[in-house]
């Protein structure tokens, strides 16, 4: 399971024994720049919850502004998440299961007309079809077999399992469950899962996902799984994250009971969204602002409005109607953590400066 990080009390710092300078063991700061301290009042309880995933290359940067976030909020969890080099398995299954049907058919097959054939996505363009194996052709079912088609952008798959195979990622729907396996940098399309009798329930319900990460040991040829993550995406989740289809945050009208958040450099990010194809099953939204982020000169941002994950979880919360006070209080730590950066950056600069 991927880590997570969960608010807690302010409490007296306590040394990392594994650095060579004194470190916070629970904000990861130099002991002098420790930030435990300075939140006065304990982590804020929020009627929505706050899912951060985050990408491995930012969990120790010294300006990292989750560490904020896990201190400052109760309902919170931070998932670890690494590029895919070689391949990934996501295994999803909907929360609860509120489908009819019979029995799923073996992968790769499907049933028509009362008969199990084989079948495989053909797609022409724009449009998708499901072709079945001529050489099963039943006298029976006479020429039914060899024109039956499934429409993935509206068709029912309850009575088997529909593999869509393309560059770098295949996708499997069953009546049960969605596998998606994705290659480095793989790029996959979902817009027709939604339609399928699966995609309605994961939506509908809420998921449960799991990613098996294959990997490459180091200077060996040897490969290994591991499981990265394995979490819950409840009902009424949504992503953060701007896209041509997503929503401004006024123009949400449903009830968010779990806010999702990609925490990385925005290349990381992209890739992130890509290889964890799930995301792209939930409702996308977006901030609206064009404010300048508290990094300022400290860390460098790709364009105006793009702010950091904690100023962009602080947005979204307050304009749900979560304690404005209390999110400001959490900013100002935050932006305290800033201002310590650019102190210690001048510091040095007038160090290097002297005769």
């Amino acid at each position: 399971m991927g880590s997570h990080g969960h608010g807690e009390p302010p409490s007296a710092p306590s040394l990392s024994p594994s650095t060579r300078r004194p470190v916070c063991a629970k904000c990861a700061k130099p002991i002098k720049l420790c930030l435990c301290s300075r939140f006065a009042s304990p982590p804020l309880d929020t009627s929505i919850s706050i899912t951060v995933l985050q990408h491995t290359h930012e969990i120790k940067h010294p300006l990292n502004s989750t560490r904020v976030a896990k201190l400052g909020f109760k309902n919170i969890s931070v998932i670890h998440i690494s590029d895919v080099n070689l391949y990934a398995r996501l295994e999803i299954h909907p929360l609860k299961a509120e489908m009819s049907g019979s029995e799923p058919a073996q992968l790769g097959s499907s049933t028509v007309n009362g008969e199990e054939v084989n079948c495989s996505i053909i797609t022409d363009g724009e449009k998708e079809r499901l072709e079945f194996d001529k050489s099963r052709e039943n006298p029976k079912s006479g020429n039914g077999l060899l024109n039956a088609q499934l429409n993935l952008n509206g068709g029912d798959d309850r009575n088997g399992i529909v593999t869509k195979e393309m560059n770098k990622y295949k996708v499997t729907c069953s009546p049960t469950s969605l596998t998606v396996t994705v290659e480095r940098t793989a790029k996959p399309n979902l817009n027709w899962v939604p339609k399928t009798t699966i995609g309605k329930s994961l939506i509908t319900n809420g998921f449960r996902v799991k990613k098996l990460h294959t990997k490459k040991k180091s200077n060996s040829t040897e490969i290994y799984e591991i499981v990265e993550y394995d979490m819950i995406v409840p009902p009424n989740s949504v992503l953060l994250f701007p896209n041509e289809k997503s929503l401004g945050l006024d123009s949400v009208d449903f009830e968010v009971k779990n806010l999702i958040v990609l925490d990385g450099t925005w290349g990381k990010a992209q890739r992130m969204y890509h290889e964890n194809p799930w995301l792209k099953l939930l409702p996308h939204i977006k901030l609206d602002s064009k404010k300048e982020s508290l990094y300022s000169e400290v860390r460098q941002e790709p364009k105006s409005g793009c702010l950091s994950t904690i100023e962009s979880i602080v947005f979204a919360l307050k304009k749900f109607g979560e304690d404005a006070d209390r999110l400001d209080m959490i900013l100002g730590v935050f932006e305290s953590m800033i201002l310590d950066q650019r102190r210690c950056k001048e510091e040095k600069f007038s160090d290097l400066s002297q005769p």
